[in-house]
């Protein structure tokens, strides 16, 4: 696990007089701090008594969900039975039923080559790249590392751990096998030099070691396979080799029959062969399973390396044979394929992914024992399967783990704790409906561990977006994930129709991609922005219909560009702050271009709605799809902001553009406005429109790409959401170098011909998984246009924008001007040059008139701001308390029932405060990417501020409730989470987590209520947090359990004749033979064992609180408990068997003791 630097900042430290500053801060920067700023009398900033501390915030690591990134290595321990996948970044993970689900890593990233349980030992070891052998502690929940052993001389190829011993073979690359105890982590004296196992005469060296085993029939032979095509099998007793074996082709894998007179080996050509141990010259049988019979009818056509194969027995059946690879080369466009051999039947499976390594699981762990497979575990690149080997068509099982959150590429994510509690089991039973059909009807095969629900008990719901236009709820509570239902927003487009032949650049596009996501749970009522530049409205039914879907097209383009006249900005675009907006387009319904001002040319969606009705399954059923066209058939900027409101019926959304608010109800646009217009004569800086303008400059998003990597340290200090470009990974490092991000259709080859060369205008969508912070640093021009100047108090730099990006929205019932006395209806608007908007809103107040009156929008003329872009808006009322936006609570728009359809609106509204007096005010929280502020409604006056970082910016912050007290969590770019009170803005918290190192991190960063955060860590991975002091002391107690103890499996009984003729060898004392008395001593300069840290890695993360102590005091308690009921129950066992040998031995007694010697 990481380690932390955990800094605790005092309480009270910003409790300054007014007018003071402090000094404290973050720490992530100089001049961090709280600064208060002088109000008029009578601000009531000491009513409010702030009961949260920093004693109430502690961050941790809680649970990884998803599939393992880039796997390489798989174990299963068959008594406990449980699974490790390893992975090339060094992590581990360990699944059982369930709910148990373990993560833990490796010091260093190096890949895990190898696993092995100690079966039914609660222990693990895994051999890394850096050729290091690990011991892993299973016996705890939080899984640590006893010993380590490194390699200096030698390379780690292959390990062996047989079953119920504690001596560990491992292979190196120089052909060598060393042995290791597992038990202290010493080497032994004893090693199988490769030159003393094959013959003297060999002149070559045979190559690295691919395969150890012992014989099932004697576990004094030792069958060690290399990789030129030789066996040697080294009696171990003896010290020299019984048996030599050599075959043409490059070995892979070996696996025993269950008897331990024949074993089967892989080879490079495709080729299966099968050897006698009493047949020392060639195999008796060579299979090669997909090859073809040449013409010449003798030979048999080389096929692809069979990579590994399993020998399993059968009681009442032919034996299986299951490999993978062997494919023919002929056909190259086959699948990675798992092949299943029974008897004459030649099953194969062919999977979406590259086969990693797989397992056949059987009912025995002892290996001279019938097998009896019952399953087979394929890891793949990307995914778990379990295939079912009891049944004739090897149905798979259903996979319980959420293992295809990577199914399409994740873009956005959404968390949201302590949900209505009848959101899931509704999700769950919508999402049943639709899940895939054909899986075995047996339980999960992989059923080990144990886990409970614990204490925590409130509803948490995970959305992801993804770049195929698909939305998955899932169930997230108790530390768990499971998907409850699937919502595919590309049903409302009609299949787009590529014209002439694909181009690589058009057919790899992901139009219908995710970008951002808004959802009430109390309402339900749920949006979504995607990458063309379209907002789709979502309302929940629980009934199926037909019915068309209303469509909108809004101009959202800045005419600061356009313009050639100066005096253009002297017209207002609002007469006076009071009277509704002039001349606003009713675009209902329309889906065709859209005149105004100024002849539009060619303004055409980026997608075609369908027009035909549309049949809507129960679920999430579109309402209105709105999309943004633009003038010259150029793209429209992507959206940036998103949010809705149910109670208001209303949804706004900007881009770098400007801002627009939709009536979902009446499917009318109220707003279509540049940023710069909404300021009228309030704009702060005064800007003048340029033109003729210089280049056009496109806000980045999920679809754009970098020219060319530059050092990250570099883009540090500057803001993701600035009108600079965020740019990922070039597709090509040869691609050239371009500004423009905009799309085109086929019918502007003329234009892109006569732009010269550059990159094709069409981008495949970046997931949020792949995304890095980079610069294009190709010319001097080219970085002038793509890195805009950094958003600090100069105003200067800003006179420079003539684009000001809408970064944050946010309906609620507040004061929007200086003089209101009541509250009312309003949306905040954020810009990325920290100017703060208000917009009144005024509603028809009758439920009936709200179908046709019109809903007018006006503004209010306050104007405040912040350095940096905005990201966060909360309101508090006059006690503090967080107010919810209102809201209308869900009824079905399908119900057979017409009282239900057809009752009125019911309204949930968050009054500020019990009272309505003349004195009424609440507190405006407003978060910034370099610092927060408080203001007073409506004196507007700002009460508190704290700069919360110089050298580095927010990538996220949201106003979230912890204990029934609300506060601000913030996620900066140098990975420091902080916590401030609210409205004092204290800091309570600041760890240094994790830097961002690419934008999936930065995309997918969500804090929610109840100390619950979330990011996803790899491309298939979801990395859950807790900031919650409550939640840390209970997490041994909600996680799952590893080890249970179990009693191993007796043997079967062989037989007395078997056991007498059977040829085995009988025990073998590996203590002897291995031991320092008679191996000796291993040289000091082959390897060096280094302590693990044992059980205290579970509680790494409350170093130096007393908490810390008592959670690892606990742990140890629990620990020795353990050990100690283990111990009773041996002696216990040892008595019973004590006490049947004494009344045995006393019948013996007592049957001869009157017996003379002879009649014995």
């Amino acid at each position: 696990m990481k380690k932390f630097n955990f800094h605790k900042v005092l309480d009270g430290l910003t409790s300054s007089p007014s007018g003071s500053s402090s000094s404290g801060g973050s720490g992530t920067g100089p001049g961090s701090g709280s600064v208060h700023s002088g109000g008029t009398a009578g601000t009531p900033r000491e009513e409010i008594q702030e009961t949260l501390t920093s004693d109430y915030f502690q961050l941790s690591k809680t649970v990884r969900h998803g599939f393992p990134y880039l796997p390489t290595a798989l174990a299963f321990d068959p008594v406990q039975k449980i699974l490790a996948i390893g992975t090339r970044t060094g992590a581990i993970r360990i699944l059982g039923r369930p709910g148990v689900d373990c993560y833990c890593q490796h010091e260093g990233d190096a890949a895990v080559l190898q696993l092995q349980f100690l079966i039914n030992e609660g222990a693990l070891v895994s051999a890394s790249s850096d050729d290091m052998l690990h011991l892993w502690n299973l016996r705890q929940k939080r899984p640590a590392i006893l010993h380590s052993l490194k390699f200096t001389r030698e390379r780690i190829t292959f390990c062996h751990l047989p079953f119920q011993s504690k001596w560990l073979y491992v292979g190196t690359e120089r052909g060598n096998t060393h042995i290791v105890n597992i038990e202290s982590f010493i080497l032994s004296g004893y090693v199988i030099m490769w030159n003393k196992a094959i013959e003297l005469s060999t002149k070559t060296h045979p190559g690295p070691v691919v395969h150890l085993s012992d014989s099932p029939r004697d576990e004094g032979k030792l069958l060690i396979g290399y990789e030129n095509g030789t066996v040697v099998f080294w009696d171990l007793r003896s010290k020299r080799a019984d048996l030599r074996l050599y075959y043409d082709e490059a070995i892979h894998s070996i696996g025993w029959h269950n008897e331990g007179k024949q074993f089967m080996c892989s080879h490079s050509d495709g080729s299966l062969t099968l050897w006698n141990l009493k047949s020392q010259s060639k195999p008796f049988q060579i299979i090669v399973p997909h090859g073809k019979i040449q013409r010449d009818g003798k030979k048999v056509e080389s096929c692809k390396p069979i990579l590994k194969v399993e020998y399993k027995t059968c009681k009442n059946s032919e034996p299986f044979i299951i490999f993978s690879g062997g494919l023919s080369y002929d056909k190259p466009w086959r699948r990675p394929s798992l092949t299943i051999m029974h008897g004459k039947a030649i099953t194969v499976l062919e999977m979406d992914h590259p086969i990693v390594d797989f397992l056949t699981l059987c009912e025995t762990p002892y290996p001279n024992e019938v097998q009896e497979p019952y399953a087979v575990v394929v890891l793949l690149e990307k995914d778990l399967i379990v295939v079912d080997l009891s049944q004739s068509n090897f149905p798979i099982f259903e996979n319980p783990y959420p293992m295809d959150i990577h199914e399409s590429p994740v873009t956005c994510t959404d968390y949201f704790a302590d949900c209505p509690p009848d959101l899931i089991p509704v999700l769950y039973s919508i999402g049943a409906k639709h899940k895939k059909q054909g899986y075995s009807n047996k339980e999960w095969p992989i059923s080990g561990g144990a886990w409970n629900l614990g204490a925590q008990t409130y509803p948490e719901i995970i959305i992801t977006g993804h770049a195929d236009g698909t939305v998955k709820f899932w169930d997230a509570s108790a530390i768990t994930l499971q998907m409850l239902y699937k919502l595919k927003t590309s049903k409302v487009f009609e299949k787009q129709k590529l014209e002439g032949k694909p181009t690589p650049e058009n057919v790899e596009e992901d139009p219908f991609a995710i970008q951002l996501m808004y959802w009430c749970p109390e309402s339900r009522l749920f949006c979504v922005a995607g990458v063309s530049a379209y907002v789709i409205v979502y309302r929940f039914s629980k009934h199926e219909v037909n019915t068309e879907i209303s469509s909108l097209e809004v101009h959202l383009q800045s005419e600061a560009e356009d313009i050639i006249s100066p005096e253009a900005e002297m017209i207002p675009p609002f007469p006076n702050a009071s009277s509704p907006l002039p001349s606003l387009k009713d675009l209902s319904g329309s889906t065709n271009t859209v005149a105004s001002e100024g002849t539009m040319k060619d303004s055409i969606p980026c997608l075609s709605v369908k027009t035909r009705a549309v049949k809507m399954p129960p679920g999430y059923q579109a309402v209105l799809v709105i999309q943004l066209v633009c003038a010259d058939a150029d793209s429209p900027q992507q959206i940036t902001c998103l949010a809705a409101n149910s109670a208001y019926g209303l949804v706004a959304f900007g881009n770098c553009n400007g801002l627009a608010v939709v009536d979902f109800i009446q499917k009318t646009t109220l707003l279509s406005m540049g940023s710069l217009e909404l300021y009228g004569s309030s704009d702060p800086y005064q800007r003048q429109p340029r033109s003729p303008r210089r280049s056009k400059q496109f806000t980045a998003g999920l679809t754009e790409l970098s020219d060319g990597p530059v050092s990250l340290e570099l883009e540090r200090c500057k803001s993701p959401t600035t009108s600079d470009h965020i740019n990922g990974h070039c597709t090509s490092p040869t691609s050239q170098s371009c500004s423009s991000g905009k799309r085109m259709s086929s019918a502007d080859i003329s234009k892109i011909n006569r732009r010269g060369s550059g990159k094709p205008p069409f981008r495949k969508v970046q997931s949020a998984a792949c995304m890095e912070i980079s610069l294009p640093v190709t010319t001097e021009e080219n970085r002038e246009n793509s890195i805009s100047h950094s958003r600090s108090s100069s105003v200067s730099s800003i006179d420079k924008e003539s684009k000001e990006a809408i970064t944050a929205l946010h309906f609620t019932e507040s004061f929007s001007r200086k003089n209101d006395t009541t509250v009312s209806p309003c949306l905040w608007v954020g810009t990325g040059l920290g100017m703060v908007l208000t917009i009144s809103l005024n509603l028809p107040t009758a439920d009936e008139l709200r179908q046709t009156e019109p809903v007018v929008i006006s503004p209010s003329g306050t104007v405040l701001s912040l350095k940096g872009a905005v990201l966060t808006f909360g309101c508090l009322s006059c006690t503090g308390t967080l107010i919810h936006p209102p809201y209308e609570t869900w009824k079905d728009p399908n119900s057979t029932d017409e009282s239900e359809r057809t009752r009125k609106r019911k309204l949930v509204m968050h009054s500020p405060c019990s009272s309505q007096d003349m004195g009424d005010h609440q507190f405006a929280v407003i978060c910034s990417e370099k610092q927060a502020k408080v203001f007073s409604l409506p004196s507007q006056i700002c009460l508190y501020v704290h700069n919360i970082t110089d050298t580095s910016f927010l990538l996220r912050a949201d106003v979230v409730t912890m204990c029934n007290n609300a506060c601000l969590a913030c996620f900066s770019a140098h990975g420091h989470i902080m916590i401030l009170s609210l409205p004092s803005l204290r800091p309570l918290l600041d760890v240094h987590y994790l830097p961002v190192a690419d934008m999936r991190i930065a995309r997918t960063f969500r804090f929610t209520n109840e100390g619950q955060a979330l990011y996803l860590s790899s491309p298939t991975e979801v990395q859950r947090l807790n900031y919650s002091q409550e939640m840390f002391d209970n997490l041994q107690d909600m996680l799952g359990e590893l080890f249970i103890p179990v009693e191993t499996p007796e043997a079967q009984y062989r037989g007395f004749l078997k056991g007498l003729f059977g040829g085995t060898g009988g025990t073998l004392d590996r203590e002897e033979l291995f031991g320092e008395a008679t191996a000796g001593k291993a040289s000091r300069s082959l390897a060096q064992h280094i302590p693990g840290s044992g059980g205290v890695e579970g509680v790494k993360g409350a170093a130096g609180s007393a908490i810390g102590e008592l959670a690892r005091a606990r742990i140890a308690l629990d620990e020795r408990g353990q050990k100690l009921g283990e111990l009773d129950e041996r002696t216990a066992r040892m008595m019973a068997s004590a006490e049947a040998f004494s009344k045995h031995a006393h019948e013996v007694m007592l049957k001869y003791k009157d017996k003379k010697w002879y009649q014995f």
